[in-house]
């Protein structure tokens, strides 16, 4: 039981020295072909001068078409993980754990940036998209690219370049590694019957539609050794509780499922699979009852949970209730980078431990 969002957290060989966390917020801002920029550098080491306990870096992809636009990053070589490594050593420099997100965007590859609309590419501007099955995501203004179904011989590949982006994680000095498995990607693709048409052995039911991201849980968990943090982000839910759909009861299965396996860390996000979801309210906390089902239900070490964490006191509340062990913060890093250092002075009158470069404007 923690004792507040100030409480440290261990998990295997890493303590994170506070339960704040920032979510993995991709910036579309990379370089030629998934290279990591200075942008990154200052954009995560800001965060972590700024007191976060994790930073998880953004989506980075395993592959080149897991990529969901042409400006994020990637891990696909050993020079993806010498660009990330400045990123790892200062954000650690700091005082925080250097954490990233693995990831494969799947039908909902190859579009323009938020900023240029997101629309998806034409193959001659982007590249063929792959899923589960050949059924595009049903973007509502613009026609997808042809969508490509995965062959086993694809899936066994996949996860090897999991596995091989985890490697390259470590050796860059990330001291955790999350599988991103949720919001409408790849693996979530696999997990929701709503996208995964499959017969063979990873469609169907439960067992097969949780082979992919199984198999990439093993693959991972044999790159980075005992002593590394495994997490694992999924939607909790996909918000269409009138179709054959993921829920929170399949999130607890397979949660449960994965503890017994070693998973360390699950991250509760939800929705992202269709358009047509329903949320009927999506203002602070609208994701926490999810992450508390999952808390009281699984083994899992830790859970965090994400959406609109504004507040110190909210933060605050959501780890000392016991409702989730970790507050994962998005987009109030990105207004404020030092959100962590104004709620310790907020909740406790404490003295922050504000850099000393920046002491004299405190």
């Amino acid at each position: 039981m923690s004792t507040g969002v100030f409480s440290s957290l261990s998990l295997r060989s890493v303590t994170a020295r506070n339960r704040i966390a920032m979510s993995p917020m991709c910036q579309y801002s990379a370089g030629t072909d998934g290279f990591a920029t200075d942008w990154h550098r200052v954009h995560y080491g800001s965060r972590a001068v700024g007191g976060a306990g994790l930073v998880i870096v953004e989506a980075t992809a395993v592959e080149p078409r897991g990529r969901i636009s042409p400006h994020d990053l990637g891990l696909w070589s050993d020079a993806h993980s010498d660009a990330l490594a400045p990123i790892a050593e200062f954000v650690a420099d700091q005082g925080a754990v250097p954490a990233i997100q693995l990831a494969h965007a799947g039908r909902k590859a190859s579009t323009a940036r938020p900023w240029e609309g997101s629309n998806p590419l034409q193959p001659d501007d982007g590249w063929s998209v792959v899923a589960p099955s050949d059924q595009p995501f049903p973007y509502a203004e613009a026609d997808a690219p042809p969508t490509e179904r995965l062959t086993p011989a694809d899936i066994d590949d996949l996860v090897t370049s999991f596995g091989e982006a985890a490697t390259r994680a470590v050796d860059a000095g990330f001291e955790a590694v999350e599988i991103h498995g949720a919001h409408g990607y790849l693996i979530h693709e696999f997990l929701s019957p709503v996208t995964n048409q499959r017969t063979d052995a990873y469609g169907g039911d439960f067992e097969g539609r949780t082979r992919l991201v199984r198999e990439v849980y093993e693959a991972v968990r044999n790159a980075v050794g005992e002593s590394v943090p495994v997490f694992l982000r999924v939607s909790g839910t996909d918000w269409l509780p009138d179709r054959d759909s993921w829920t929170i009861e399949q999130t607890v299965r397979l949660g449960s499922a994965l503890a017994a396996k070693g998973l360390d860390f699950l991250d509760v996000s939800s929705g992202g699979i269709h358009p047509d979801q329903t949320i009927s309210y999506a203002g602070p906390n609208y994701q926490v009852a999810l992450a508390e089902q999952v808390r009281e239900e699984t083994d899992v070490p830790a859970v965090g949970t994400v959406g609109q964490i504004q507040t110190p006191e909210q933060a605050e509340a959501i780890v000392r209730n016991d409702r989730s062990d970790v507050a994962i913060v998005g987009r109030k890093f990105l207004n404020d980078p030092y959100f962590p250092l104004r709620a310790a002075q907020t909740l406790y009158d404490a003295e922050a431990e504000i850099p000393v470069q920046y002491q004299r404007g405190w």
